[in-house]
């Protein structure tokens, strides 16, 4: 059982990692910022600066947790003494980063015996972060958080994402068409750390996507549930890379079904 003190060391700790990380990719972007390489295809891309933001989260975390483990996008992966786990993604919305979007964000979450108990998301150019605390609800800087009230499913606007795999990308377009004439209307934000903190602040009704990595997920997975929102993924599984749907409980109910029907989880 994890204590309260642990929790609130790990949640100061998370968030000057992420504002520190966040004034760099902010302040420090060169204007000829190119591609540094690529991951799963040639159009999914790293950049120098994602490099650098890992770096500087990861000596943060060395320094004030040296037992701890760490799991990082870019590389970094040690395992740690403590029972507490890192799992952080320096830039997520490197593509929206690249050409000059303001939606991506730094997200960095705490786990407890493999369990989120913290999570943050900053989103420097929104000049917005994103905190929450297992039990401890969500939270907008100072801001309690709570997602949207029930809507019916033909009013719900819901958010996705699209892979960098073209096979893949092909079928979730496919499943993108049959979702959106039965609801108010879909959005794609770039940033999964993002989107599920629009749940969890009322600005979507709900998000779905397959191929979600745990650096993409869970800080923000976690700030939607303490804000009230219902997370999973295929029915009875919790949200992984197969498939992260995060909604207001009514969304979530009419919404799981259709992705299961419609093979949402496969490629």
């Amino acid at each position: 059982m994890i204590s309260d003190e642990l929790k609130a060391e790990l949640l100061e700790v998370g968030l000057e990692a992420a504002r520190r990380a966040g004034a760099l990719l902010r302040d420090g972007r060169p204007a000829d910022l190119a591609v540094a390489a690529t991951k799963t295809s040639p159009i999914d891309v790293v950049t120098e600066m994602d490099i650098a933001a890992e770096k500087l989260i990861t000596g943060i975390l060395a320094e004030r947790r040296p037992e701890d483990g760490l799991l990082g996008e870019e590389g970094a992966d040690a395992p740690g003494t403590s029972g507490v786990r890192w799992i952080v993604d320096p830039l997520d919305g490197t593509v929206n980063y690249l050409y000059g979007l303001p939606s991506w964000g730094v997200s960095i979450a705490a786990e407890y015996g493999g369990e989120s108990v913290v999570g943050v998301v900053a989103a420097p150019m929104r000049g917005e972060t994103y905190h929450a605390v297992l039990g401890g609800g969500a939270w907008l800087g100072t801001t309690r958080l709570a997602c949207r009230s029930a809507a019916p499913l033909d009013q719900a606007l819901l958010g996705t994402g699209f892979a960098y795999v073209q096979t893949r990308r092909a079928h979730q377009a496919e499943v993108a068409a049959r979702i959106i004439p039965l609801v108010r209307d879909v959005r794609r934000g770039g940033s999964a750390a993002l989107d599920l903190c629009d749940v969890a602040a009322g600005r979507l009704d709900g998000y779905y996507e397959r191929g979600l990595n745990p650096w993409d997920l869970a800080a923000g997975d976690l700030i939607a549930r303490e804000a009230g929102a219902v997370t999973g993924g295929r029915p009875g599984e919790p949200a992984s890379g197969e498939l992260t749907l995060a909604a207001t409980p009514a969304v979530f109910a009419s919404v799981q079904p259709l992705l299961e029907e419609y093979g949402a989880w496969h490629d």
